[in-house]
């Protein structure tokens, strides 16, 4: 998940910007944008920007400059310099990384987050010393060290790069063994054989009160970007009586900058192991076309847009009499309106999900011993049954099962 090119127009991308901000506790009182062919290589925006924001920087009292791109270490310490001592400058990705440190649960959500912060900060710490002989530091999902500093929070000017790379080992080994408790609890959960459904979509399409919706529970939801980062799983009975696991993953956002990649791993992982796909969309937005192609291009680099895709355009009961977003944003595969707010379309969405699930499944021509009950319980609890017969030696199925299971009735094939 490379950082691509910017799929919202610059308006928009700073309204998204401004969301961020917002949900990092900041107040937006100002913007400015500049185009340009290439970034200044000193300051990343020309001489006579930095003049106009200094200006609009003390006319507005602004304590924080956000860029909506990242900033090479030496630019942030040269726009540092211009803009002084007082005034702290950040990039798209520090504010990421600051919303997940205050939005990280588990234990490993927060190793995630400052491991990546840690990365980030390394090769900016010259500077961020300067900020440590003035304040205190930040903490890990706290706020004292402010926007920028949320995290590991170095506390003393002692801390150097050596401590720093061996908080960074300790880090990685700490999540190496989660990890591998993760392993063997996946490992155990597929045993059961069920079809896991990973919820995908962009950041705040509704993704966390949708599985509330479908399976009852009561996942955390809320109107702000990044609300969930832990992965959430739920198992749901579907309409035709199978069960199925519904997990939902943190939201994708545009312009991904690669350090964010360490704090999505635990979702990441529960979409490349998901048998299908819901990609949910907020068909309320303006660029919800782009939102869609900034998905599906992060899905590509995941390697899992061969999967089954089952698409849940949102938010509906939001629009206007009269408007068919299956037709305003071109929509060709399996989809669904829907609303995750009121449960319209859910039931719909349901059988749809089913439909694709059992489209996904192999088909087989089996003979199993009349010993083999096991086997005939797990196919039809599993599978798709479509034809059986009590034969001499057996019972006879026609249908389709997982690929998982196809290895355990392989000796039976007919």
């Amino acid at each position: 998940m490379k950082s691509a090119r910017p799929l919202l127009p610059v308006e928009e991308s700073l309204e998204e910007l401004a969301r961020l901000a917002d949900t990092a506790g900041l107040d937006v009182v100002g913007q400015t944008i500049q185009r340009f062919e290439q970034p200044h290589p000193a300051t990343f925006i020309g001489p006579g920007k930095v003049e106009e924001i200094k200006i609009l920087v003390e006319d507005l009292k602004a304590g924080v400059i956000i860029f909506d791109d990242e900033l090479l270490p030496r630019q942030q310490r040269e726009l540092e310099k211009e803009f002084g001592e007082d005034v702290k400058v950040i990039d798209r990705t520090a504010l990421i990384l600051d919303i997940f440190a205050l939005h990280a649960q588990t234990r490993e959500g927060k190793l995630q987050v400052e491991l990546a912060q840690l990365e980030y900060r390394v090769p900016r710490l010259t500077r961020m010393w300067t900020h440590l002989a003035r304040q205190a530091g930040g903490r890990a999902g706290g706020s004292s060290g402010g926007v920028g500093l949320r995290g590991p929070g170095e506390t003393q000017l002692e801390t150097d790069r050596r401590e720093i790379g061996r908080r960074i080992s300790a880090i990685k080994k700490q999540l190496d063994a989660v990890r591998a408790h993760r392993e063997r609890y996946r490992a155990k959960r597929q045993q059961t054989e069920l079809q896991v459904v990973a919820i995908v979509g962009y950041t705040n399409a509704g993704k966390s009160t949708l599985l509330n919706q479908i399976s009852g529970s009561n996942v955390l939801s809320a109107d702000m970007l990044f609300a969930t980062l832990d992965p959430t799983t739920r198992k749901v009975e579907m309409p035709g009586g199978r069960e199925m696991l519904f997990t939902d993953t943190v939201g994708f956002i545009q312009k991904l900058p690669t350090e964010i990649v360490a704090a999505f791993r635990a979702t990441l992982e529960e979409i490349i192991d998901a048998n299908i796909l819901l990609h949910v969309v907020d068909v309320t937005h303006p660029q919800a076309a782009a939102q869609i192609e900034a998905v599906e291009d992060t899905l590509a680099e995941l390697e899992v847009d061969h999967l089954p895709c089952v698409m849940a355009l949102n938010k509906i009961d939001l629009l206007p009499d009269g408007v068919d977003p299956l037709h305003a944003l071109d929509i060709t595969g399996p989809a669904v309106v829907v609303s995750a707010q009121t449960g319209q379309g859910i039931e719909e969405l349901k059988v749809a999900l089913e439909a694709a699930m059992v489209g996904s499944l192999q088909p087989i021509h089996v003979l199993l011993p009349y010993n083999r009950g096991d086997l005939l319980s797990l196919f039809h609890e599993r599978g798709q049954v479509d034809g059986e017969e009590h034969g001499p030696e057996g019972f006879v199925l026609y249908g389709r099962l997982p690929a998982r299971l196809i290895p355990y009735f392989e000796p039976y094939r007919n």
